[in-house]
């Protein structure tokens, strides 16, 4: 068993129809550029209803019709937010926990240790996050379930450098299930990061299951610079 091993996104989501919510954090082969990319996916109409839409500091999901939003819990949120010259990514309002106690100096392993799993029982979806510095370095994080029942919540942090060619995949779920959908397990994934944006956004939108796919934004960011190109992708344009 290689556990250097680094695989292809495109391979780890072919197949998959429930992969759920996902994270990608890396670094360009050329070491210049930092990746980030996160995608939604849903099974409810309520759920499928959504769109990636720009903010001045990021992006926020919001409802494509909004005759059709049943509830907003925990699917309208910020997973975008800019942080000084790095990026939070997450698959919830966490986002905005972890600015809040940035902006006060403190860490963010100190503002999930306020948060937990969400509270859609039985699944009790992951919180997923991560959070990218101006080197390229990152650090990534999943709230779970300890116990069936929901009653105790299981925090993991992992921290990485910032290696050329080098990204890490963390999702919500390992696959679709009924009537329980399984919780991610493991580390994040080591997989390989493309040079290009279109080419890792086409990569990543072309192998998300086609009926739960909802959007997915991508961002690559010049280190020295700070300058970036992003890319967002809506089922629903």
């Amino acid at each position: 068993m290689n556990v250097y091993e680094i695989g292809n996104m495109g391979e780890k989501l072919a197949g998959n129809t429930y992969p759920g919510r996902g994270i990608v954090l890396g670094v360009t082969p050329d070491g210049k550029k930092a990746v980030a990319a996160y995608f939604i996916m849903g099974r409810s109409v309520n759920s499928r209803n959504r769109v990636f839409c720009v903010e001045p500091d990021g992006i926020r999901t919001e409802a494509h019709d909004p005759a059709l939003m049943k509830d907003p819990h925990l699917i309208i949120y910020h997973p975008v937010r800019a942080l000084g010259k790095g990026l939070i990514v997450t698959n919830g309002d966490q986002t905005d926990t972890i600015w809040e106690f940035a902006a006060r100096g403190e860490s963010w392993e100190a503002a999930l240790r306020t948060r937990q799993f969400e509270d859609d029982a039985p699944n009790w979806t992951p919180r997923i996050s991560g959070i990218q510095a101006g080197d390229g370095s990152y650090k990534l994080s999943i709230l779970k379930a300890a116990d069936p029942e929901g009653k105790a919540c299981a925090r993991f942090f992992w921290e990485y450098p910032a290696t050329a060619g080098l990204g890490h995949f963390l999702h919500t779920y390992v696959c679709d299930g009924n009537p329980v959908i399984p919780t991610f397990q493991g580390e994040p994934e080591r997989v390989e990061i493309p040079a290009k944006l279109e080419d890792f956004a086409e990569q990543l939108w072309n192998n998300l299951d086609e009926n739960n796919k909802i959007s997915l934004f991508v961002r690559y960011t010049d280190i020295e610079t700070g300058a970036y190109e992003q890319k967002i992708i809506n089922k629903h344009c």
